[in-house]
């Protein structure tokens, strides 16, 4: 039972245990809930290397091995969150950029080749992470962070999660319109009067929707080849387990570096750390926590710095805390701990076997894209409770927050990163920046270019340098800022243990 001491919004705190069967459950949904967007990425990235099949199985299993470690990691020695670690989208702009420099290489680089650059990058860049969130810099960065800069922050970290939302969904409406109708069903209708809803409302509506697909697949009411279809034929094809440690520690051989990918892949860190930084506020909430310690943000940021040095060892993609999963902490107002640990054994085993891994991936997208439509608005409205406790009637907290959050949006959109398969080998695609763009990076130093246009075409960072810049250059007070909060408006925190 969860603690009585616990605050009233949530059903298990930070410290409580759920009996075993619930706690599986509960970290089966974190499972899934995840699982769609992390395997996006190496589904993303490696055609675009020109992985073979055989290799994108590869890289999958290391991405999921990785998110599993990295959770154990984050919520036994880090922050101490229920924050699920995985591929962060915030690298993605570096990563095609090490792929289009080996595309446009005299001897075309193999997709080898691309992943030892790639873990070069990873690996010093989470040096440097390691040592920002270590040294306390994070956690001092807390006192110049105000709701002013965090809301608009946290709000993009939702809003800029639109292009997977109805563009996956739109693959198959109505299997994805049912699953957002089940989700909004159990979790605030049934919920009201039932905990097991209110508890399982997400696995719920996957397992019933997934199961109706499953039966129109086998009937012949949906078409194989359709979005909905359920493919159960890579279950049986797939590896039962995968233990070899060739396959597992330096897959792809060992790291390459590189100083022009190091610098790129660290405006990912940058925008990473900051992204970070709002979920840690956004879950400790969520969770019953208040606002986490600066102790807290600086394991946290730490720990994900060590979490990514063993993704680059591990033949994977840098990982982040997944906000999809604040979400669902949000939305079953379940913030154990526990759960989130027994859901990063989960992913372990997801890298490990691969027949467990292939019956995930037969979830079908629209269910997975009905899902992400869910939970990602609610993320953005996380942002507006952290800037409401600014004083909004404050017209320089007004602007500041408007500007950022619009430039957040803007920017990356005059940047508006397009594809294009000119010249490249089959399957491959060369991700360039928009004319405008284009031509005013051409004018900075090579150096700057990466930095630059990793910064610029993520609406995260863009904000958070935006907002922090005006925040504390632009005269206000503590109360104004909303860093200085009475007591009283504190709530009780519980057994919740923080440090």
């Amino acid at each position: 039972m969860a603690s009585s001491s616990s605050t009233p919004k949530v059903i298990y705190g930070l410290d409580d245990k759920p009996p075993a069967p619930k706690a599986i459950l509960l970290a089966l949904q974190h499972s899934l809930t995840m699982f769609g967007a992390t395997v996006s990425v190496p589904l993303l990235l490696g055609p675009a290397m020109g992985m073979t099949p055989q290799q994108i199985a590869v890289l999958i299993s290391s991405v999921m091995l990785c998110s599993g470690i990295g959770t154990i990691l984050q919520t036994t020695y880090g922050s101490r969150l229920p924050i699920i670690q995985g591929v962060s989208f915030s690298f993605l702009a570096a990563f095609f950029a090490i792929i289009t420099e080996g595309a446009k290489a005299e001897n075309h680089w193999t997709p080898q080749t691309m992943m030892q650059y790639i873990a070069g990058a990873i690996i010093v860049g989470a040096i440097i992470e390691i040592v920002i969130g270590f040294s306390g810099l994070v956690g001092w960065l807390r006192r110049i962070l105000s709701p002013v800069v965090v809301g608009p922050v946290i709000m993009l970290i939702g809003l800029a999660l639109f292009q997977h939302g109805a563009p996956k969904a739109g693959a198959h409406w109505p299997v994805s319109g049912l699953t957002m109708v089940l989700i909004i069903v159990f979790s605030l209708v049934l919920s009201r009067k039932s905990q097991f809803f209110r508890i399982f409302p997400i696995i719920t509506a996957i397992v019933v929707v997934v199961s109706l697909c499953w039966i129109g697949t086998v009937t012949g009411f949906i078409a194989a080849d359709s979005p909905a279809a359920v493919d159960t034929s890579q279950v049986g094809a797939s590896a039962m387990l995968r233990v070899n440690p060739a396959e597992i520690v330096f897959p792809w051989g060992l790291p390459r570096f590189k100083l022009a990918f190091i610098v790129a892949a660290l405006a990912g860190y940058l925008a990473s750390m900051v992204e970070s930084f709002g979920d840690y506020h956004a879950c400790s909430h969520m969770a019953g926590g208040g606002d986490p310690t600066p102790k807290q943000i600086s394991r946290g940021i730490g720990f994900e710095g060590v979490a990514c040095a063993v993704t680059g060892c591990l033949g994977g993609f840098s990982s982040t805390s997944y906000s999809e999963n604040i979400g669902l902490i949000g939305l079953t107002r379940v913030g154990s701990r526990r759960v989130v640990q027994i859901a990063g054994v989960m992913l372990i085993l997801l890298g490990l076997f691969g027949k467990f891994g292939a019956l995930a991936a037969a979830i079908p997208s629209p269910v997975v894209g009905g899902l992400y439509c869910t939970l990602f608005g609610l993320i953005a409205a996380i942002g507006v409770q952290q800037l409401s406790k600014a004083d909004l009637s404050s017209d320089r907290n007004l602007f500041i927050a408007g500007f950022s959050l619009f430039m957040g949006l803007s920017v990356p959109a005059y940047f508006n990163t397009v594809s294009s398969t000119e010249g490249m080998q089959a399957g491959q695609t060369l991700v360039t920046y928009a004319p405008a763009a284009d031509a005013m990076l051409a004018s900075l130093p090579e150096w700057l270019r990466g930095i630059v246009g990793a910064i610029g075409s993520t609406g995260m960072a863009v904000a958070a340098i935006i907002g922090l810049l005006l925040d504390n250059l632009i005269p206000g007070t503590d109360e104004e800022r909303g860093l200085a909060i009475p007591s009283t408006l504190i709530p009780e925190a519980g057994n919740i243990s923080q440090d």
